[in-house]
């Protein structure tokens, strides 16, 4: 086994990776994480970590020539997380809630800059959002936070009315100084709900809550340090330019209520609008930690020996296929993630974007799908370095919670595939594919296997039509005939839009071995997506019985071509030693555990 990488490959590889922008949008966030004020650090309390984190913010902060500009940005707002995910959960998670929810929700539903946003923009003051309520998460819109308002003051009083009315889980402890939320909260005016607005509300000082303001710690989540607490609020007085409404509603001093979109719960998604740039941002930041946790384990797997059935000496661990497979497919689906992300960030980003609705269902099944495949190559990774990924300082476990968290933030994944799962079947930004021609597909065909993605996708398609169709007594049983194939489809469809963006990278590379080398790198993706599927490709005639039998020979063949070239593949993803800094991942690893008073540094005595 090669113990270095191909270095032309690889830096063609990674330029492919970052869309041909590492040095001008992310090589400037690794050049400041590289400070010591960024190192790993053993032994901290949550506490003193969450200070950390939010003094970490700070430098960050301090290093950004225009917040605005970056907030606005979301190649570049995303490229930051990207390289956070790698080295802080914690101090990732609060740069996208004050970057991405605060100031980009502050900048969009205050565009004249009404409100000043100094304090913020410098941290001198932390911004927070907000939205979830005890008794309300995916389903917002109707959550119970009551903002009321007074005609004779033109003010506004914020009240919680009931225990399912506490805001749930915001970062509004002590740590990190004074702090201002956007809080959502129902506009009462005239009598009139008039939907789900936000509102800025300050919250704490340097002596605490203030006035009318409930903070309560919730407990600590492990792997994490957010000061995550329950919120709420005792009648507590907004003036009028507390409300943002952006363009989309107006009230009136005397409290008469205007908005050009009638329906309530369109308000309020316009309101939270930040939310989709979010789930990009949390989506990054889940998959940066993920192709760190590759090349941790690869490169430990390189230099971890063992013993071998009939060899006297010892062997790398990575020369062994089991080992070697389920790292090289790990590996498959983190460039495959890596492409769709980099084909929807330009999308998002493109204000010319000649498919807007197809862009707004796919972002969320991109979130979901991504982040579910972060969480699966960590923790295979983490079970390929034994006992040493079990070591916070060797990073693969400290990566695992801000997955977890993500897979839960701006929308748990399953709920939201479940909306994308109705928007497909409606077609609501969803055309399904051409279906290819019907023929029996040979797995070892590079270009033909993606075929059979299609075919898998209709399928299910078919599927989840036919039992949508079938008699129910309510919408909800009949839903519930549709939840599973629906879900199926979701993934038939983001699989396939990730294996095209996938074969759209490849066919960039100009030098023929980098792109005979992903070529093989995407097959192997393509058909560990299909083995699961073999069986109704084989019964609607897309496969043979003796392909379906010859697919593991199939699959053994490129990982035997893919294992030498391991390192390479990892050594793309970019991340510097100085930020990756796990001890397993270099030549260090023994001398990180040597006792310099151990009998083995002294000569025997004679």
């Amino acid at each position: 086994m090669p113990l270095l990488p191909n270095r032309a490959q690889a830096s063609r590889l990674t330029d492919l990776l970052f869309a041909g922008r590492f040095d001008d949008l992310h090589r400037p966030w690794t050049e400041l994480l590289r400070r010591e004020i960024f190192r790993y650090r053993d032994g901290m309390s949550p506490d003193a970590r969450a200070e950390l984190a939010y003094e970490r913010l700070r430098i960050v902060n301090r290093s950004i020539d225009s917040v605005e500009d970056l907030v606005t940005d979301t190649s570049r707002l995303v490229a930051l997380h990207e390289w956070l995910g790698v080295v802080d959960g914690t101090l990732t998670t609060l740069a996208t809630v004050h970057y991405n929810l605060f100031l980009g929700s502050l900048i969009g539903l205050d565009p004249h800059g009404k409100v000043d946003r100094t304090p913020f923009t410098t941290l001198r003051q932390y911004g927070t959002v907000l939205i979830t309520e005890l008794g309300y998460g995916n389903n917002a819109a109707h959550l119970e936070t009551t903002a009321t308002h007074h005609p004779d003051t033109d003010t506004f009083v914020l009240t919680t009315p009931s225990r399912d009315a506490q805001k749930f889980m915001p970062n509004t402890g002590p740590a990190g100084g004074d702090k201002t939320g956007l809080v959502a909260a129902r506009l009462i005016a005239q009598g009139q709900d008039c939907g789900v607005f936000l509102f800025m509300v300050p919250l704490r000082d340097e002596h605490g809550p203030l006035p009318g303001i409930r903070i309560r710690a919730l407990s600590q989540t492990p792997g994490s340090a957010v000061d995550h607490a329950i919120t709420s609020f005792d009648h507590v007085r907004l003036d009028r330019s507390a409300l943002l409404t952006g363009d989309h509603a107006d009230l009136a001093p005397d409290g008469t209520f205007e908005s050009p979109i009638r329906n309530r719960r369109h308000r309020f998604l316009r309101s939270i609008h930040r939310v989709t740039t979010g789930k990009l941002c949390l989506a990054a930041a889940a998959l940066s930690g993920a192709r760190a946790t590759l090349t941790i384990a690869v490169r430990h797997a390189h230099r971890r020996h063992t013993s071998a059935p009939g060899s006297p000496s010892h062997v790398p661990v990575f020369a062994h296929r089991g080992h070697q497979s389920r790292l090289l497919a790990a590996t498959a689906g983190a460039y495959a993630a890596t492409f769709l992300m980099r084909d929807i960030i330009r999308r998002h980003s493109d204000p010319d974007d000649p498919h807007p609705i197809e862009t707004e269902v796919l972002v969320p099944i991109a979130k979901g799908w991504v982040t579910w495949q972060a969480r699966d190559i960590v923790t295979e990774c983490r079970e390929r370095c034994g006992a040493q990924g079990l070591l916070s300082a060797n990073r693969i476990v400290d990566l695992l919670t801000p997955i977890e968290g993500a897979i839960t933030a701006e929308g748990d994944n399953l709920v939201i595939w479940t909306k994308a799962a109705a928007d497909l079947l409606t077609g609501r930004g969803y055309d399904p594919p051409e279906p290819p021609r019907a023929r029996p597909v040979d797995p070892g065909d590079p270009a033909a296997v993606q075929d059979l993605l299609v075919h898998h996708e209709l399928t299910c398609l078919t599927r989840a039509r036919d039992r949508l169709a079938e008699p129910a007594a309510d919408p909800l049983e009949r839903w519930n005939h549709a939840v599973d194939p629906a879900l199926e489809l979701v993934d038939a469809y983001v699989t396939r839009r990730a294996a095209e963006a996938f074969s759209a990278a490849v066919r960039r590379l100009t030098d023929p071995a980098t792109r005979t080398l992903l070529e093989q790198v995407l097959h192997l993706f393509v058909l560990e997506a299909l083995t699961a599927h073999t069986g109704p490709l084989l019964a609607d005639g897309h496969l043979t019985a003796d392909t379906v039998r010859a697919l593991p020979e199939t699959v053994e063949r490129l990982r035997t071509r893919l294992a030498p070239h391991a390192l390479t593949l990892v050594e793309a993803f970019a991340v510097p030693d100085t930020i990756l800094e796990a001890p397993i991942a270099t030549d260090r690893y023994a001398r990180t555990y040597d006792d310099p008073h151990g009998p083995w540094q002294s000569k025997p005595s004679e």
